[in-house]
């Protein structure tokens, strides 16, 4: 994984943790989809995949850190994120070998 690109989303995320929940889905999607086009290349299906567990477990930390209350649980948060507000899926969007 790309250490400095995480610290950066992860940085973006805590100064994005007071926005509504369905602007910070959306900025997340804007950059997740520019990382995708970036790195989306053959047989890079695994990292990026990984990239994009590691900003989801962000995300879940930094909405549990909204209130003194626990927002989500694990099955919760991701039951949030595949029927209410989707996370951009990784996809290949360059084949070297064609």
């Amino acid at each position: 994984m790309r250490f400095v690109q995480f610290l950066f989303f992860r940085h973006a995320l805590v100064k994005m943790r007071t926005c509504r929940l369905k602007e910070i889905i959306a900025k997340l999607n804007q950059i997740l989809t520019g990382y995708y086009h970036y790195y989306g290349i053959t047989d890079n299906t695994e990292s990026i995949t990984a990239f994009r567990y590691n900003i989801m477990r962000s995300l879940f930390y930094c909405l549990n850190r909204r209130s003194q209350k626990k927002s989500y649980n694990w099955v919760e948060f991701l039951n949030m994120l595949d029927n209410s507000y989707p996370l951009v899926r990784p996809r290949i969007y360059v084949n070297i070998y064609e």
